[in-house]
């Protein structure tokens, strides 16, 4: 990470709004809990960050998202969002799963992050290729826990991470899915097709 890089990272995986602007060497925070309106109000906060510190959107050297997993539509704002900003300003943007937060919080490769219906989705890089949907047992329960740690410490890792990682990242942020969405299914019948 070079001292001077101005960074701008956020997340919105869990029910959550957060941004972190790394500036100086320093991390600023801020995180709003919400369990919904994250879309609404990303770009706001991200904006509202900047001005606090009498930045704007060309002042960044690059942009860094959390990319889950966690709750799918949430996960689909912030990489979008990293996605587009990236593209309209030319910066760089990284990615940084859950996985790899905890793992800098916690000194530990073995990380487990909440799934719905209480399961958990695990990752072990020596052992495992990607990560997997688990229920909790005496095996998980050796796994660092990403709720261990607050949004602000993850967020906060999310820069410092993204940072690291600048001048190499990939062409675009992609997001952690371990299992497809489970949306319902169609309650009417499709269109029929005619000849």
């Amino acid at each position: 990470m070079q001292p001077d890089t101005t960074l701008l990272a956020f997340d919105t995986s869990a029910a959550h709004c957060a941004a972190a602007l790394l500036l100086h060497g320093t991390v600023h925070t801020r995180v709003e809990e919400m369990s919904r309106g994250q879309g609404e109000r990303l770009m706001l906060l991200l904006e509202e960050l900047l001005a606090a510190h009498g930045l704007g959107w060309g002042d960044l050297d690059g942009l860094g998202v959390g990319t889950g997993p966690g709750n799918f539509t949430g996960i689909r704002i912030s990489v979008s969002a990293a996605r587009g900003l990236a593209l309209g300003l030319g910066k760089p943007a990284v990615g940084v799963s859950m996985f790899e937060t905890t793992q800098h919080l916690s000194g530990r490769a073995q990380t487990s992050v909440p799934a719905p219906r209480d399961q958990l989705y695990v990752y072990d890089p020596e052992t495992m290729g990607a990560p997997i949907l688990a229920a909790p047992d005496d095996l998980t329960a050796a796994y660092a826990s990403a709720t261990a740690f607050p949004a602000e410490d993850h967020i906060r890792q999310v820069a410092l991470i993204a940072a690291a990682q600048l001048h190499d990242a990939p062409p675009a942020p992609k997001p952690v899915y371990v299992k497809p969405p489970d949306a319902a299914p169609a309650r009417e019948a499709p269109p029929v097709i005619l000849p």
